[in-house]
């Protein structure tokens, strides 16, 4: 197996899908991923003629079968590296574009593919392999109403 590490980084985007609980708690809606199924969240390549939270939402969609409101403001990064086909590693910048979930479809595109679970904040960064995922994830645990890019879609929020 050919395992070049590719020169140029990859640029993608990822929803990160948020409810609040009975408690008011805040919840982050996961999915596994196709190949390895590890958990991750919704995520793929900027769309050309879309705006990237645009684009966040329609992975979220197709991933997840989540439906809401999309933040136009990234919420934070994370790196990866992606094993592409051919073998080759394709370092990945991912921006996050946080999702407050109206609600989700019983029947979505990649519903044969992958699961999909709410977690806390603290037990979907016990999940992930990415450490700057992870951290992001962690930050959310207190007090996210003080997070600019969260404020709008919080406020907003009903406990699920």
């Amino acid at each position: 197996m050919d395992t070049r590490v590719l020169s140029a980084p990859g640029r993608q985007i990822a929803a990160l899908p948020l409810r609040r609980n009975a408690r008011g708690e805040l919840q982050v809606l996961m999915v596994t991923s196709r190949g390895t199924g590890r958990w991750v969240m919704p995520k793929g390549w900027q769309m050309d003629g879309r705006k990237p939270w645009k684009a966040a939402e329609i992975e979220a969609l197709e991933e997840a079968g989540a439906l809401g409101h999309v933040g136009t403001t990234a919420i934070g990064q994370y790196h990866y590296d992606k094993v592409l086909d051919d073998g080759e590693i394709l370092p990945c910048r991912v921006d996050v574009f946080p999702m407050m979930v109206d609600r989700l479809k019983r029947n979505w595109k990649e519903r044969h593919q992958r699961r999909r679970h709410w977690f806390s904040p603290r037990q979907a960064a016990k999940r992930v392999d990415e450490p700057d995922l992870a951290a992001l994830l962690l930050g959310l645990e207190k007090k996210p109403h003080k997070r600019p890019e969260l404020r709008p879609l919080l406020k907003g929020a009903k406990s699920g």
